[in-house]
């Protein structure tokens, strides 16, 4: 079981309110991912959920049970920390059964559960080693080892790569994703990274300022934002927001077009551009160019694509991936 309800919980620090008050279903097995822009509330909302931090008000209930009076050792949860927290002096196994000892699990029961968590972690040749000899994503693995010995309810995450280079994310992030598949267990996971959220989510909560702005598969987030704040966040390169006669055009405030959503022709189309920075990544090109009436735009193309600083190129949004907000900043019905 992992089932986590949030029934119109706030918190405030003094006269400061962080979250006014929200409400969210996390179902049983669920990868839920919290993502939003720096102080906007997604640790505190975590922290809320395990007990760390009081509510100001509101309910907190996991499988059935109100736990918002709780202490955190009693909500059957596990967290894992940005930081990794692990006792230097220690080796892995001992690191790893640490929470098992201070239970006061019988000896045996607690070398079966750190083998099979070193198993599940490829950490089993490691086991005899202390922190100081391991990688940093070899850290954060005996990190979420010490937690999956706990056989919690739930796992909460507050931005655990944060730490690591680009390379080690990547290799982290599929392996939290296997991981998630192998237990099947709920797991609520922290990060400003939206890629991070696109690519390990079953469902993103998208916060802002405290409040959930949207909640849905990322591919629901991607393709149906709600309002300009979602449609502005989700997505890497972010999507271009065109104000003025460009978008009075199609009977919106604001509109919004993808990087990839725009034909490249050398010829002829809607919008006259001049490239600026061209990015050559490989498989992409991204073009950074100045439109005629409609502004800076970022388009995304293919990667053998030749474009140079100062060329004119012609753009043509694809109308039916064109997305209209009104004044509200809300998504206009197509």
């Amino acid at each position: 079981m992992g089932n986590i309800t949030l029934k119109n919980v706030s918190k405030s620090f003094g006269a400061t309110s962080i979250i006014p008050g929200l409400d969210l279903v996390i179902e049983d097995g669920e990868f839920v991912v919290f993502v939003g822009p720096s102080g906007c509330g997604k640790s505190t909302l975590l922290r809320l959920i395990a007990g760390l931090e009081d509510t100001s008000g509101g309910t907190i209930i996991i499988d059935g049970r109100d736990v918002t009076g709780e202490a955190p050792a009693k909500r059957k949860l596990a967290m894992v920390f940005q930081s990794y927290a692990l006792y230097p002096h220690m080796t892995v196994a001992k690191n790893i059964a640490f929470p098992l000892k201070m239970a006061g699990e019988d000896q045996a029961t607690i070398d079966k559960k750190v083998k099979d968590a070193a198993r599940v972690l490829n950490l089993t040749n490691y086991l005899d080693r202390r922190p100081g000899q391991l990688s940093g994503g070899q850290r954060q693995r005996v990190a979420i080892g010490r937690a999956i010995v706990r056989q919690p309810s739930a796992f909460l995450f507050d931005e655990p790569l944060s730490n690591l280079d680009a390379a080690l994310r990547g290799t982290m992030r599929l392996e939290i994703s296997e991981l998630h598949h192998q237990l099947q267990t709920t797991m609520v996971y922290v990060t400003h990274d939206q890629i991070e959220a696109m690519t390990m989510a079953d469902k993103i909560v998208v916060l802002n300022a405290g409040n959930i702005e949207q909640v849905g598969s990322p591919m629901e987030l991607y393709k149906t934002p709600k309002n300009l704040f979602v449609a502005g966040f989700i997505g890497s390169p972010k999507m271009n927001l065109i104000e003025g006669a460009p978008a009075a055009k199609y009977g919106a405030k604001t509109v919004g077009i993808r990087p990839e959503h725009m034909n490249i022709s050398k010829t002829s189309g809607d919008w006259k551009a001049t490239v600026g920075v061209a990015e050559h990544l490989g498989s992409d090109t991204f073009l950074h160019v100045q439109a005629d009436g409609v502004g800076q735009l970022t388009v995304r193309a293919d990667g053998e694509l030749a474009a140079h600083h100062g060329d004119t190129i012609y753009l043509t949004p694809d109308k039916a991936k064109l997305h209209r907000f009104g004044t509200d900043g809300k998504a206009m019905l197509q």
